[in-house]
């Protein structure tokens, strides 16, 4: 409903309310009243730019973020990249660029945070197939792997999501899961321990670097021993006001901790991605002030 509703108000505010300033500008101009009538066109001018900013520039404006953490428990440096959110209807050559940059980097480590294919359920077979395809072609094959938890989308689909990285290299995990990767312990989280601002989950070896990921980031409230949480789910908003920031992001962290990188009181860090891609539905498809977002962590022994 409240996608609904945020599209009906982007039709009004990039439609309605343009179509209305400029019959109104026409108006006064006729009337003689030249100043009005410049001053509502030039407000008109800033709402259709901001319109074709938000709708057809950003969305694919991609930013790779480049984030460096210090360790003393790694010996050797290691790069994480982070696809959070790639949330297509429609796999195509955005997201085969963004996969290509990926493979590009060669980093040592992939994880997916949830939300892939957002499609109906009649289409999830063709879209899936799509989407499958761009990830073989990318060839991924980081020494520790790639692993995939799902999001909110993957629990419409709970039994077919996994079939989206058939036979990609990319490990699925739908249940908690954690893996000995050898310099570091990685565990996913399913959706719900995501969401969980109460989650308890000690670490087996506090002299162990611990990744732990998941769809939201509301489980970095909870007592989870991880040095490092990773997350997406917030898009960072997906719009974001000047002194503003984020309107809404569907999330109980602070909203200056859901995008980017937050270290957390007891030295945790955070890492949010705004995600690669957006809603879709029946979501307004725009981002405004808020690019989507390739994420890679360079893990660097502490000097």
């Amino acid at each position: 409903m409240i996608f609904l509703v945020m599209s009906i108000a982007a039709v009004v505010i990039f439609v309605a309310l343009p179509l209305a300033g400029t019959a109104h500008a026409v108006l006064a101009w006729r009337r003689d009243d030249k100043r009005r009538a410049l001053v509502v066109g030039a407000l008109v001018a800033l709402v259709l730019a901001v319109g074709v900013d938000a709708f057809f520039v950003e969305p694919r404006a991609l930013e790779v973020t480049h984030l460096e953490i210090e360790t003393d428990k790694l010996d050797a440096p290691l790069t994480v990249a982070v696809l959070a959110d790639v949330q297509t209807d429609h796999p195509g050559d955005y997201e085969a660029a963004v996969f290509a940059m990926v493979a590009a980097e060669q980093p040592d480590l992939i994880l997916f945070p949830g939300d892939f294919v957002q499609v109906r359920p009649s289409e999830f077979s063709h879209q899936s197939y799509e989407f499958n395809k761009l990830l073989r072609a990318a060839a991924f094959d980081p020494p520790l792997g790639a692993f995939a938890v799902p999001g909110n989308i993957e629990a419409e689909q709970p039994e077919r999501w996994p079939e989206s990285f058939e036979g990609t290299g990319v490990e699925t995990w739908r249940s908690r899961t954690r893996a000995d990767l050898g310099p570091l312990v990685l565990t996913g989280l399913p959706l719900g321990d995501s969401f969980d601002a109460a989650l308890t989950l000690p670490p087996e070896d506090p002299e162990r670097f611990h990744i732990v990921f998941g769809h939201a980031p509301d489980f970095s409230l909870g007592e989870v021993g991880g040095d490092l949480l990773v997350a997406g789910h917030t898009h960072g908003g997906q719009v974001q006001l000047p002194f503003i920031g984020p309107l809404i992001t569907f999330s109980r962290v602070p909203r200056d901790h859901a995008a980017g990188h937050t270290v957390l009181d007891d030295g945790r860090s955070l890492v949010v991605s705004r995600g690669v891609g957006m809603e879709r539905a029946a979501a307004p498809r725009l981002r405004f002030l808020c690019r989507p977002e390739l994420v890679f962590i360079h893990l660097v022994p502490k000097k």
